[in-house]
């Protein structure tokens, strides 16, 4: 089962976006000097930014008009369908053109807010998914826990409420939060995936939920560790419970497979408050992660 954890739709905020197409084939999406916005994929985000172009009455990115229903607006303005790539999760099929996410969003694990800031991107909407598809054609599965039985998947952005309908009519549940509840749970996930995956490389053929129940105390020991190092580098403090809520996740997709992938993303963040602290002359935050990872020589 593939693992979408979480996708970054990355518009930013004081922006409306303008577009003369919705479906867009891929040379034009590629050369076109009308195309509304630049997609730039890393690990796990689209980053769009916009380009010039001539306006449309409405664009399908930008909110209706003032006293103008969404659907009113999409009659009006809906752009022609075109071959070619388009946003096709499966909770978005009866998303008006209006309310149209952009197009071709792609979804990775890892963390983005470094790579997002560089961009200018700091005040992107984002998606948290904690959604799997087996296999295309199948239905998504959710992301509920025993833990979290109201779901895991979350939105953060003006574009949050849109995005949570659109995932909620496709039979699937999502949250929105405001950016502080949002980057905590971001940080969670990105403590999942690093802690669960390497204790999992380090007993070859491990799956998420081996780790979970055969070795329990190494994963909570790294989890332990990663929390208080994200927390102390982002200057907040986590909920209680962490530790019960990502093993219950672990419990519900208990036949991933683990490994150390997209280090620059995910470990690597980890690893990089190691470097920095050691150049500062300062001891390493993250000790059982760095040894860990030289063991199964990553690093």
């Amino acid at each position: 089962m593939g693992l979408k954890a979480a996708v970054f739709l990355s518009v930013p905020a004081a922006v409306t976006p303008t577009i003369r197409r919705h479906h867009l084939s891929p040379s034009s999406y590629m050369g076109s000097r009308a195309s509304a916005s630049r997609i730039s994929a890393a690990v796990m985000a689209t980053a769009v930014q916009p380009a010039a172009g001539s306006a449309r009455r409405c664009s399908p990115w930008a909110p209706p008009p003032a006293g103008t229903s969404c659907s009113a607006a999409a009659r009006r303005c809906r752009p022609p369908r075109r071959p070619g790539p388009s946003w096709s999760a499966p909770a978005t099929t009866t998303s008006t053109a209006c309310c149209t996410p952009p197009p071709n969003p792609v979804g990775k694990n890892g963390m983005l807010e470094p790579w997002l800031e560089s961009k200018g991107l700091a005040g992107a909407n984002q998606v948290l998914a904690y959604f799997a598809v087996s296999k295309l054609g199948e239905p998504p599965v959710d992301g509920i826990t025993d833990a979290n039985p109201e779901g895991l998947t979350a939105a953060f952005g003006n574009w949050a409420p849109a995005v949570a309908a659109r995932l909620q009519n496709g039979g699937l549940t999502c949250k929105v939060l405001d950016k502080d509840a949002f980057e905590k749970q971001m940080l969670e996930k990105l403590i999942w995936i690093s802690a669960f995956m390497l204790v999992g490389a380090r007993h070859p053929g491990a799956t998420v939920g081996a780790v979970e129940k055969e070795h329990r105390s190494e994963v909570s020991n790294l989890i332990a560790e990663l929390a208080s190092a994200a927390a102390a580098e982002r200057g907040l403090s986590f909920d209680e419970g962490m530790e019960e809520r990502l093993c219950a996740y672990s419990r519900a997709v208990a036949h991933f497979p683990t490994a150390v992938k997209e280090f620059k993303w995910r470990n690597g963040w980890f690893y990089s408050l190691t470097e920095k602290a050691l150049a500062q002359g300062k001891p390493d935050p993250c000790p059982l992660h760095t040894s860990w990872l030289k063991e199964i020589k990553v690093i």
